[in-house]
Formats: C-alpha cells, structure tokens, sequence
C-alpha cells in the first residue's frame, strides 16, 4: 500500500473509531458522573433537610464513596484487561445502575453512607477502563483528539444534567407521591442499567471483531498499535509491558499525585457548588428556585466544554506539551480562592467558571502522558493506579471540605486548599518534565530519537 492509500486508511480507520465508539463511550461517562454526583443537587433541595444532615455529614456522604472505588479500581481494571471491555464495562454499568435505583428510598444518614460506599464498589473500575478501552483502539498521535471528544461528557453531564435535576426535583409526588429528590435518584439511575444492557451487545473488545471497519482500516490499526506496543515494551528496562512496571515506575507515582490535585479541585467544584449558590440568596439577597439553581450551576460548564475541546485541538496539532496541562493547574488554583470574594453573584460564577475552563483543558491531555510509557498489563495497572490514588482526592474534598466549613463557617479555607494542591500539580508537572521524566512529544508523537533514559521504564 502506497503512503497516500495508507494515509487515507488512517483517516478514515480514526474517523469511524470516532463516530462509532467515543459518542457510546461518552454516553456511559455522562450517566456515571451524573449518577456520582446526584448528590450534590438532592442535597440543599431536600436531602439534607429530611436527612437532618450537616455539612459535614454531607461531605462524609459524598466522599464515602471513594473508599470503596479507590479499593477495587486496579483489580477492576485488570479485570477489565483479561475479559475485555465489552463484559466487563456491562457489568459495571448496570451494578452501578441497580445501586443507584436504591437512593430514591434511603431514610437516614447511615444508610446513605452505606448506599454511597456501594456505589463507589459498583461503579470500580469504569472511568479508567473506558480511558483504557479508547487508548487501545488509536496510536499515540490520535490519542488526545479522541480522549478529548470523550472527555467533553464530564462538563456537559453538569450542562445538560443539572437544569435535567432541578427540573426533576421539581416533580415533587408524581410518582407513589416521592419527594422530588427521591424522583430525581430513580430517574438518573434507570438509564444506567439500561445502556449498560446495550453495551454487552455494541462494543467491540478490539479493531478485529469491529464489523464497521474495513479489512484495510483493521489491519493499519492492528500494525500501528502492535508497533506502539512493541516499542514500548523494548524501551528502557524493558519492563513497560508488565504490571511491575506500573508499581515500581516513579513517574507513575507522581502523575498519581498531579492528578489528585486535579480531582480535589473537580469535585471540590461538583459536590459544592449547587450548595454555595444556594448561598447566594442569603448573601446577596435574591431568590431562585430549583430549577434556577440548576441552570446556575450549570453556566461554569458550558464553557469549560468549549474551552476543553479548543485546548485539545491545539494540543493534538503541536504534540501535548507539559504546558498544556500546567498553565491550567495555575490557572485554577489560583482563581478557585478568588471566586469566594467577588461582591456579586454573577462576578462568583464568572471565575468559577475560569476555574472550571481550567480543570477540564488540563484533564484530557494528563491522560495521554501515562499511555507513552506503559502498554499491556502495565497500562491496565498504571492507569488504574494513577486513578484510584488521585481518587483519594474525591474523599478527601468532600469530607475535608465540609468539615473545614463547619469549623470555620464559611468556605474561604476550604477554597484556599483546593486552589493550592492545584498549583501544586502545575508544579510538579513541570519538574517532572524537566528531569526528563515524560517522553519529548513531537506532532502528536513520541520522539524516538529522546534517550532511553526518558522512555519507557526510565525511572
């Protein structure tokens, strides 16, 4: 095959990777995060009321759930590795699915805790194992185009989904005379299982059982993956193929610790940020209604959405640069404090807004530095790694944050945390980079010609 025939293999091999799969994909990670933080709009429409829960009781109901999902995210998505994508994200789906139906009957706090700790068992493993189920369907150049199409669910979960919750809750006793809350839990968790059922039948486990491909389109995708592969486990210590690797690879541990600033911020913004609007009426004086607040809430998204998918774009044109993901770690962390002192409803939710274009332009590229440097086994564990320690961030700023606004009695100390573990994932970012520690990028690709030193199972 001559290069302008292979050339337009690829191109159309990516393009049908992109319309077939990341729309599905992304629809999975709408309903999950949607499910995930259902929590956070029940919980000053409602919830907490008839829950007679404090701040710091909700904080320990959002972050529970971290406990479990960060215990079995590597095991999962091992898991994942060895029975393929198809079986194993079904499942996930409608476990989760079936836990989250039961949040529409929950009566106090313990069995809210209970409920949020089995559902962060149900829903182990998905998030890294849907990252690593895209990241084995495209080589390295293609890589952060489509992990940004498929990250451009989480803020629009938050753009379509909270207005979709105010409105639900809304529609207090339409059904069996259920608060609207309750309604609102039955509601999001029903899709779950339903796609989750679908997706035992549409997802193909590699490029060789998609029918929608051509023999041409399968082959150039299975040699330019293979090849990746190859290169990968022969580089450095030879060792990138193996879970050992994702273990005892220092660069793993740090990517760990860069991202645990990112999900502090992220959910410290999700589980809250219903609550500070909330706010807003005795602060400034106004008065909204649920299905205000969840238009409120959001406004930071929408943006953010766009703000992703240009940063990506250009991104994917230059080769994701360590820039590309410490510019916004700065950013965020300085703008997050900063929204707590604006004199005005509308000037809080335009630096929120900063914050959250900020989070979500850093996030799709983080995920494309990991896949540089490990496949296999190693790629299953290390991405599960990376995820369930930065994961701790889920716990630590729901229950942290809360317990910081019981005891101070405003939410200033708490936003100053949050912003300063962002800077810090900008700055260790960079080091990391300059201790030649992330693999030189050059149009999309790995630089074959960087020492060995800085490529696979360099340390």
């Amino acid at each position: 095959m001559d290069t302008a025939s292979t050339a337009s293999v690829e191109r159309s091999a990516i393009r049908k990777v992109a319309v077939r799969l990341v729309p599905f994909v992304a629809l999975m990670f709408f309903i999950n995060y949607l499910d995930r933080t259902a929590i956070s709009f029940a919980g000053p429409n409602g919830m907490n009321d008839d829950l007679a829960l404090t701040a710091a009781q909700f904080g320990f109901a959002s972050g529970v759930f971290f406990i479990g999902y960060i215990v079995l995210e590597v095991p999962s998505n091992i898991a994942l590795h060895k029975v393929g994508a198809r079986r194993w994200l079904a499942r996930i789906m409608v476990s989760w699915g079936v836990v989250a139906l039961l949040f529409t009957w929950v009566q106090n706090a313990e069995q809210l805790y209970v409920l949020r700790f089995l559902l962060g068992v149900a829903e182990a493993g998905f998030f890294p194992g849907a990252i690593l189920f895209l990241s084995l369907w495209v080589p390295t150049k293609h890589r952060g185009k489509i992990l940004a199409l498929f990250y451009l669910a989480q803020p629009l979960t938050t753009v379509i989904g909270a207005p979709l919750a105010g409105a639900l809750i809304e529609q207090h006793g339409v059904f069996f005379g259920l608060e609207g809350w309750r309604f609102m839990f039955l509601c999001v968790a029903l899709p779950a299982v339903i796609v989750g059922v679908i997706t035992w039948f549409y997802l193909p486990d590699r490029p060789a059982d998609a029918k929608w491909l051509t023999k041409e389109e399968q082959t150039w995708l299975t040699t330019a993956l293979d090849k990746e592969a190859k290169a990968k486990s022969a580089g450095g210590d030879g060792q990138g193929h193996s879970m050992k690797a994702a273990f005892t690879n220092g660069r793993v541990w740090v990517l760990a610790v860069i991202y645990f600033g990112f999900i502090y911020g992220l959910y410290a913004l999700a589980f809250f940020l219903p609550t500070i609007i909330s706010g807003f009426e005795e602060q400034f004086g106004t008065t909204f209604d649920v299905f205000q607040r969840g238009l409120i809430t959001a406004i930071p998204y929408l943006p953010a959405a766009v703000v992703l998918y240009l940063w990506s774009r250009d991104a994917t044109r230059r080769g994701v640069q360590t820039w590309h993901i410490a510019v916004p770690a700065v950013v965020g962390g300085l703008s997050i404090p900063l929204a707590l002192f604006m004199n005005s409803p509308a000037a809080t939710v335009a630096v929120i807004t900063v914050t959250a274009c900020a989070i979500f332009a850093a996030l799709p590229n983080f995920w494309t530095v990991p896949s540089r440097f490990l496949t296999g086994a190693a790629a299953a564990a290390g991405i599960a790694l990376i995820n369930t320690l930065g994961n701790i961030a889920g716990f630590a700023a729901s229950y942290v944050t809360g317990f910081l606004n019981d005891l101070t009695g405003s939410y200033v100390v708490p936003m100053f945390v949050v912003g300063g573990l962002m800077v810090l994932s900008g700055v260790l970012m960079v080091a990391l980079s300059r201790r030649g520690a992330v693999d030189p990028v050059v149009d999309g690709t790995v630089d074959d010609d960087a020492p060995t030193s800085t490529r696979a199972g360099g340390h």
